[in-house]
């Protein structure tokens, strides 16, 4: 073949094999089984990243939250929050002043509904706030907001619902299942040494009025009267089951008390009444059945403060 003709003829071949190869190339990129979807997804197919938001179904309407918030001003519920490590930067004066929480919040501010640029220097990305709280419409200006109606949710419920807000709900739900397994046994015990019949009151004394409770207040009532099942007495059921408490005057204590008294007082109030007749003189404190608690660290019924009073109401119908 001259040359005139074999340089056109291996041009020709020349294309000809680049062709095929291009086909070959095009054939195994449609082939599943080399797909790059088939082995690993490409940069450009990646799943859309985690936003870190879940939403929260609140009783007011869903809410989108953070997935793992950081600084949560906590206006209401702070123990439940710190019960499940949550981080607070702001938080109201009422915790602030139990001693079950003085380490986990030291150097955290003191806020309220009203302080809101202290609240925007903060940078909170959750607020926590009760629905008696003003400026929740400001408070949703500064960061996504949740509410709660104080004494709507029983306080095993609460503690759930924190879980949940918190994305820690399988944690809140073990806690609840173990307490609630714990102090049904403590309280059978209590029962077995003081009788399947006895009752048990919890008063209050601020120095100046005596109040007695239902079994949803705090200072123990739920563990006593819900997680124990101990008697309440029938004027105690009367008058304080329903509001929740019940005011007193020194005349009527003894009307009030039952077989066995938990005192809450503050250690540094006027507790002279303690040396008066009207109070000598009922049977609980001449059997020496009172159970004395204080105050300030049993003003809450989040985990820290109940594991707290188990031990106290342990110890005390026990001993």
């Amino acid at each position: 073949m001259n040359r005139k003709l074999l340089l056109p003829f291996i041009v020709l071949m020349c294309v000809m094999i680049s062709a095929c190869g291009g086909n070959n190339a095009n054939n195994n990129a449609s082939s599943p089984g080399n797909s790059p979807a088939a082995s690993e997804t490409p940069a450009t197919e990646a799943p859309a990243a985690d936003t870190g938001t879940i939403t929260y179904e609140s009783e007011l309407g869903p809410v989108e939250v953070p997935a793992s918030p950081k600084r949560i001003v906590a206006l209401t519920n702070a123990p439940n929050i710190l019960a499940l490590g949550g981080t607070i930067v702001g938080v109201d004066e009422w915790t602030n002043k139990s001693p079950h929480f003085t380490e986990k919040l030291a150097g955290v501010e003191v806020v309220s509904e009203d302080s809101l640029e202290k609240i925007i220097e903060l940078e909170p990305d959750l607020i926590i706030a009760g629905t008696h709280n003003k400026n929740i419409d400001k408070l949703k200006e500064i960061a996504p907001t949740v509410v709660y109606t104080w004494g709507k949710l029983d306080y095993l419920t609460q503690q759930l619902e924190i879980g949940k807000l918190l994305n820690k709900e399988q944690e809140a739900q073990a806690w609840i299942d173990d307490f609630t397994k714990r102090a049904a046994e403590v309280g059978e015990e209590i029962k077995a040494k003081i009788g399947e019949n006895a009752t048990v009151s919890v008063f209050e004394t601020d120095s100046k009025s005596f109040y007695v409770f239902g079994n949803a207040w705090a200072r123990g009532t739920e563990i006593l009267y819900q997680a124990m099942g101990l008697n309440m007495p029938e004027k105690v059921k009367a008058d304080a089951q329903g509001p929740g408490y019940y005011t007193l005057s020194t005349e009527v204590l003894s009307d009030y008390a039952g077989d066995y008294i938990v005192l809450s007082r503050s250690a540094t109030g006027d507790n002279s009444f303690m040396q008066s007749d009207t109070w000598t003189k009922i049977p609980a404190v001449q059997n020496d059945h009172v159970i004395e608690i204080d105050t300030e660290a049993s003003s809450y019924s989040d985990p820290m403060t109940l594991e707290y009073l188990l031990n106290i109401f342990k110890e005390g119908f026990l001993k």
